[in-house]
């Protein structure tokens, strides 16, 4: 009988799991409209994933909107996904009506979209530094590793680019 219980346990912590993992991928964006990164129908995807606290945030928002130009119109979605929490308590929260504010001053022309907790997209890519990019094939699959950090004088869209058009 206890070892039923703790079958049934590791199950259930294992399923908890699987829907935390899977539940991450559907990110509400700052309009409102709820999206799921990984079912872009058969569309590569560019996350930037930042902060709007951050300040190399401005930077990449930059790299951002230069990789929308050059895949606009090809199979390509592109996101910049911010870690701010929701949470009022949170020394790192942020309104959608701040995100939507610090969008529009940084002129990021791709669709914004929050991450809840401030961590679940961090996890579910194995993000370990802010800002970062990260790279979805057609299947909805990290295609690597992330690209971590952002360097003022260094144009991180080039190996971006690189990955995005081998999976075109």
């Amino acid at each position: 009988m206890k070892r039923s219980r703790n079958i049934l346990g590791i199950a259930a912590i294992i399923g908890t799991l699987a829907f935390t993992a899977v539940a991450q991928t559907s990110l509400k964006s700052v309009d409102g409209e709820q999206i799921d990164i990984q079912r872009q129908s058969g569309k590569a995807v560019i996350l930037a994933v930042g902060a709007s606290w951050l300040p190399l945030s401005a930077k990449q928002a930059e790299f951002t909107n230069s990789l929308a130009r050059k895949y606009a119109g090809k199979n390509v979605a592109i996101f910049f996904v911010l870690t701010d929490s929701i949470n009022s308590k949170s020394k790192n929260h942020a309104t959608d009506e701040e995100l939507r504010a610090w969008a529009t001053k940084n002129r990021v022309s791709v669709k914004i979209l929050r991450d809840p907790d401030g961590a679940g997209t961090l996890r579910k890519f194995s993000i370990d530094q802010l800002p970062s990019f990260v790279v979805l094939d057609k299947g909805g699959n990290a295609s690597g590793e992330p690209f971590g950090g952002v360097d003022p004088n260094f144009d991180i869209t080039v190996p971006i680019s690189k990955k995005v058009d081998s999976l075109l």
